[in-house]
């Protein structure tokens, strides 16, 4: 009986390596690598080994015969993918370490963060013999988005913390946290007392979005929800008041989005037991949201959330799940293969948002029903209205307008970095200025010794799995610039580049 991948995959790949067949794919040789959902077997050539299942840091990963009832649709996603493809036995090219790995002399490297793409850095860079690293992160505790990111009924994505739980403890890895980089240790320091220095730092601001009524009381970003849900320490206990919320509106229709609806609209007890952090927990003990609606710009062809996070809703007792749309939406969705994304909304009801310009308030279900979430694709929002908080906004639908009574806004359209003085940004891009991990500067010339990975390196793009191949390229990078620099740099290195920069960088001399 083969074996399936199922919703918790994360794509990092580990269990590409282990397979004695090649039926797992895309591959990262293969177009397909990073732009599906989920990693596939073929149940054609899988020999039920279980070698994949035991290298997933995930519990993806289950013998077909063994799908609980709602994993069920996993082996026919599995087995669709290769509908149409020839069965590949044959292996890729292998990949080596640099050829003189043991040659290089040991090497001092920083890494700036602890999340995901911090991590498998650290890993693919600890395979290099007196290779040390030390961690920063202005953050007591380490992990990143993955402590702090991911939601704390995700039990198979939060166990990839355990993952990395390793790479703390190593022998040749110093950990420092507490310790914010720009403020408590700045960027000369570092670069003057390691041979490297890696920033690992993400996506910490909201992208814009630029209509009336955005700055509203109870108009926040679904960033700070997350935080509020998994008890980040920058987020306080009060941020998110739900009393007397009874709609919830999300800009935005990511994985983040949907994770807002699910956690707003489950049952407490169902929360009871995760991680969730205990004031939000009694918060949705004592006020219960009826209904969350997620503002789509574009039709279901173009749903921005993974078909696994929809399923999820979709399966989950006590929550209607409906859409919303112009006519014809519930065929568009009943069209779509089954590994579209919002395949999943198959046969869902259809609701009306509202077809008329004015102040009628779009339908809500009675205060007798039942919770749910509408999926509301081709609506965009035009602005937020109300007298200090808001009350309601304006969402478009076709050439007309409907006001729509809500007591919450949560923006969700995605995540771009922020600047470190002293570091190249792009401000177009939201990123570190770089070039395959190096950092360049304005010109284009490298920075020696800076490396950026991760959502930093590539804009905030891609779930934890994403950032291993990432990862593995900044550190092959960094690794073939250690025998063109030696063991130590001549100390004036770093004030040249920064005048080349236009940086106001003093250092002792």
């Amino acid at each position: 009986m083969p074996f399936a991948i199922t919703q918790n995959c994360c794509n990092d790949a580990s269990c590409l390596s282990v397979c004695p067949v090649n039926c797992i794919h895309p591959t990262p040789d293969e177009p397909d690598f990073g732009k599906t959902e989920l990693l596939y077997i073929d149940p054609r050539s899988c020999i039920d080994c279980g070698a994949c299942a035991d290298a997933c840091p995930v519990d993806a990963i289950t013998r077909v015969s063994r799908l609980t009832p709602d994993q069920q649709i996993y082996a026919d996603i599995n087995a669709d993918y290769y509908r149409d493809k020839p069965a590949v036995a044959e292996w890729g090219e292998p990949r080596f370490p640099v050829s003189t790995v043991n040659e290089l002399p040991p090497v001092s490297i920083a890494i700036v963060g602890t999340g995901p793409a911090a991590c498998y850095t650290a890993q693919a860079l600890l395979r290099v013999p007196g290779t040390r690293i030390t961690f920063y992160d202005r953050l007591r505790t380490a992990g990143g988005l993955a402590r702090y990111g991911v939601a704390p009924d995700h039990l198979g994505t939060r166990r990839i913390s355990e993952h990395f739980r390793g790479i703390f403890a190593h022998p040749r890895v110093t950990m420092k946290l507490g310790v914010e980089v720009g403020k408590d240790v700045d960027h000369v320091e570092l670069a003057r007392k390691f041979d490297s220095v890696v920033y690992a730092v993400g996506a910490d601001k909201d992208r814009a979005l630029d209509i009336p009524g955005i700055d509203l009381d109870n108009s926040v970003s679904a960033r700070t929800l997350v935080g509020w849900y998994t008890g980040h320490p920058d987020v306080p206990a009060d941020a998110i008041d739900l009393t007397g919320v009874d709609r919830v509106t999300v800009i935005g229709n990511g994985n983040v989005a949907l994770d807002a609806a699910r956690i707003l609209t489950a049952d407490p007890d169902q929360l009871d037991g995760t991680e969730i952090a205990p004031h939000a927990l009694a918060e949705l003990r004592r006020n219960r949201v009826r209904e969350v609606v997620v503002l789509a710009r574009r039709g279901p062809e173009f749903a921005a959330f993974t078909r696994s996070e929809c399923k999820a809703l979709v399966d989950r007792p006590g929550v209607d799940v409906v859409v919303a749309g112009p006519d014809g939406i519930v065929d568009a969705i009943d069209r779509l293969p089954l590994s579209a994304s919002a395949s999943a909304l198959a046969g869902a009801q259809r609701v009306d948002l509202g077809s008329s310009a004015g102040v009628e308030p779009a339908e809500r279900p009675d205060k007798n029903d039942g919770r749910r979430i509408v999926f509301a694709f081709g609506r965009a929002p035009s602005a937020l209205h109300g007298s200090g908080s808001v009350e309601s906004i304006e969402v478009g639908v076709g050439e007309h307008a409907v006001l729509l009574s809500t007591e919450l806004v949560l923006l969700a359209i995605g995540y771009r970095g922020t600047p470190s003085p002293g570091v190249p940004f792009d401000d177009i891009t939201g990123t570190i200025r770089n070039d395959g991990g190096r950092i360049t500067a304005a010109d284009g010339t490298p920075v020696p010794g800076s490396y950026v990975v991760g959502w930093a390196k590539r804009g905030a793009t891609g779930g934890i799995g994403d950032n291993k191949i990432d990862a593995e390229e900044t550190a092959e990078a960094l690794l073939a610039d250690v025998p063109t620099r030696g063991p130590a740099r001549p100390l004036g290195w770093y004030g040249k580049v920064s005048a080349a920069l236009g940086d106001r960088v003093s250092r002792a001399r």
